[in-house]
């Protein structure tokens, strides 16, 4: 029996058949200069076989146009939802289509070992499909694996499954729609816009189905920040010295808005001082530890505490991965099987020098089974680490460390405490006040990401009375919101399903390529001002189906789940999404006025006249790189901007740069996220909208128009 093992990338490949043959493998060249084969043999099923170890490199296929559909001057963009596609193996990669059709042809089973993931399935469709056009009968086996090192490796080979077409099929859904509504929205934004405004002409103006939502979530912040009106506001405090402690009691109305009725009510408690204790409630408490990690979890915490960019935080997990020092980094798990062994990855920590005692202490006797989480993809564990890494540096270093003491603070007990709460009436006014004890830190001495301080107050028994040591009226007011971190960003990101764990990082680097947004030196995104404009050009023609909100991408994401659960087919949901896309796309079509007025207003000028834009004489069959425009030019995540030609991030005079003030004003009463009914100073127009601009409005306000929206 002959077994051909197919690998995702030919590191992976080198390293299953290092393992597998325990080092005793013969490399041999094959057609491709990236690609070797390891030949060697090997005992399967209880039958002595050799088996051949070679790989891709990626997605070997792409999705593409015919010819006749690449000329944006000829082809109406809306043709694009309908227009047949071409299948085929990429250019670049014709050497590993050889190099798998020359393998096949003596093999008499095929086991993929791509990632165990949707990606890596569908990769894995491909691999089948090249060698079924040499040969028709072999036998298709999937390994199912979530770490590098020798055990998972040789787990996976002796416990392969088989591929899940139901996967499959949601990704080649996806890619399809990707491309189609990539396409046709870039050609229409760019052929519609670059014309008539100097600042994006002859710029791809890229739309691609996660980008915008991930940019209207930059957006909508930024218009929160730049509208928002400081309102004062007034509170009382109350300072209680007792046995050389102060307490310090917080008012229970917290604040109030109104100058004099906080006056009266502080003059009341003036005049009446005493305090009564109405309420003492003492017990213990705890600070619970962390669940196990997720891809999401770990980019968030990266940004947050390693000041990580999500994108480059995913290629330094990738690479500990590859290594054998952590677990597939692409996980929503966030539970551990109840046999999963703990124990033995506790003991391979234990010579750290940073962290090695705690580890110690875990096996001699501090070990708590983990707090699980609500979720398990039922494909790969929680990250967590496989092995002890001690000549790390840099980058790869501090993520693998957050890593372990991650893992490590799961493996603990909560931190213990003893809280006390104390209420008093003073007048008719009620303050309270909070105190912790903190008596055993456990997962916190491993894990400072997180704190928990003792806040010591004097000890109250209830029905006693003080008189305060001083009772005051302070001023304040609120406070602007602040642009959106990269962990807010991921955060909303997974919220609304935009982009998933795998994805989410690449999304969020694509909207900074494009110049839509860029990200600020305290690492908070800030939208340029022709992302701005986009975007409530937008939202101007229609709330419910904005191309910038998450609710239709979200929608398909839902989608690609039915697949995979069976509940849809892929043509099902392939004909519903492009039926949804079209109606947007014509209704934009009919309202474009609203984006070159959007346009307009943030460039500062009418749109220019009819100037000549190369694009309307480019044709995509000149593109040697290869994919059409806005598509996916390959077997990406997101359509925008695809494809070689003409540069596709927008870099356009002033519009690249962060928008630092807007004008208008607006007064809102809901802090809804979306909704908002809102009242412009100007006209007094009162509805209920999302942040757009009204442009009925320009008509009776002769400053400004009205930027409607919530604080």
């Amino acid at each position: 029996m002959r077994i051909l093992i197919v690998a995702e990338k030919p590191s992976q490949a080198k390293e299953v058949a290092r393992i597998l043959s325990n080092g005793a493998c013969h490399r041999r060249q094959g057609p491709s200069k990236f690609c070797s084969n390891f030949d060697f043999p090997y005992k399967f099923r209880n039958q002595d076989c050799q088996v051949t170890v070679t790989s891709v490199a990626g997605h070997l296929m792409r999705i593409d146009f015919p010819p006749e559909y690449r000329s944006w001057r000829a082809v109406d963009p809306v043709a694009l939802f309908q227009a047949p596609l071409v299948k085929e193996v990429h250019p670049n990669y014709l050497d590993i289509q050889r190099n798998l059709k020359q393998e096949t042809r003596n093999m008499n089973v095929l086991l993929i070992w791509t990632d165990y993931d949707r990606e890596g399935e569908n990769i894995g469709s491909e691999i089948v499909d090249v060698c079924r056009s040499v040969k028709q009968r072999f036998e298709v086996l999937r390994a199912k694996f979530s770490v590098f090192t020798p055990e998972g490796i040789r787990s996976a080979m002796n416990h392969p499954v088989q591929l899940d077409y139901q996967q499959v099929h949601a990704v080649d859904a996806r890619t399809e729609l990707d491309l189609r509504v990539g396409s046709a929205l870039t050609r229409f934004q760019t052929l519609r816009l670059a014309p008539r405004f100097r600042e994006v002409n002859n710029k791809i103006i890229s739309y691609g189905p996660c980008q915008f939502p991930t940019l209207g979530f930059v957006v909508d912040q930024y218009l929160k920040v730049e509208k928002f009106v400081p309102e004062p506001f007034w509170h009382i405090d109350v300072q209680h010295e007792k046995e050389d402690t102060q307490a310090k009691f917080a008012w229970k109305r917290t604040r109030l808005f109104c100058r004099w009725t906080c006056t009266a009510l502080y003059e009341q408690c003036v005049e009446n001082p005493t305090a009564h204790v109405i309420r003492v409630d003492s017990k213990p408490t705890s600070k619970w530890k962390p669940v196990p990690l997720t891809t999401v979890e770990m980019l968030k915490m990266a940004s947050r505490y390693l000041r990580m960019a999500s994108d480059r935080a995913m290629k330094v997990a990738e690479t500990l991965y590859n290594q054998g020092f952590i677990s597939y980094p692409r996980t929503e798990t966030d539970q551990f099987s109840s046999d999963f062994p703990l124990r033995p990855l506790v003991e391979k920590q234990t010579n750290a020098p940073d962290w090695g005692n705690y580890a110690t202490r875990l096996l001699e006797g501090e070990f708590k089974p983990p707090r699980n989480g609500k979720n398990n993809d039922n494909a790969h564990p929680p990250i967590h680490p496989t092995a002890y890494a001690g000549t790390l540096a840099g980058d790869d270093k501090r993520l693998y460390e957050m890593i372990v003491r991650r893992f490590l603070a799961v493996c603990w007990d909560d931190a213990k405490g003893h809280k006390t709460e104390v209420d008093i009436r003073i007048d008719q006014e009620e303050f309270h006040c909070k105190g912790l004890m903190v008596l055993a830190k456990n997962y916190l001495e491993v894990y400072p990401y997180e704190k928990w301080t003792d806040m010591t107050m004097p000890v109250y028994q209830q029905g006693e009375s003080f008189t305060p040591t001083a009772i005051e009226l302070v001023a304040g007011s609120t406070s602007a919101p602040q642009l959106l971190s990269e962990s807010d960003l991921i955060e909303r990101m997974e919220k609304f399903g935009i982009g998933t764990d795998a994805t989410i990082h690449d999304h969020i680097k694509k909207v900074q390529d494009r110049e839509y947004v860029i990200k600020q030196p305290d690492s908070r995104f800030c939208p340029s001002t022709l992302g701005v404009a986009l975007v409530e050009g937008y939202d101007s023609i229609g709330f419910d189906l904005s191309l910038c909100k998450p609710f239709l991408r979200s929608a398909m994401e839902r989608d690609m789940n039915r697949i995979i659960q069976g509940a849809k087919t892929k043509e099902e949901v392939i004909a519903a999404n492009i039926a949804m896309y079209r109606e947007v796309y014509q209704r934009t079509l009919e309202q474009a006025s609203a984006l070159e007025s959007a346009l307009a207003q943030s460039f500062g000028h009418a749109p220019d006249g009819e100037e000549t834009c190369r694009f309307f004489e480019w044709d995509d069959t000149n593109n040697a790189g290869g994919g059409s425009f806005g598509g996916m030019g390959g077997m990406g995540s997101d359509g925008g901007g695809g494809g070689g030609g003409p540069s596709s991030s927008f870099n356009g005079g002033s519009s690249s740069t962060a928008r630092s003030s807007r004008s208008g004003s607006i007064m809102a009463s809901s802090s809804d996220d979306w909704m908002a009914s809102a009242t412009c100073y100007v006209c007094d127009t009162v509805r209920t909208t999302a942040i757009i601009v009204i442009s009925k409005c320009l008509d009776t306000c002769h400053s400004s128009p009205c930027l409607m929206g919530h604080d």
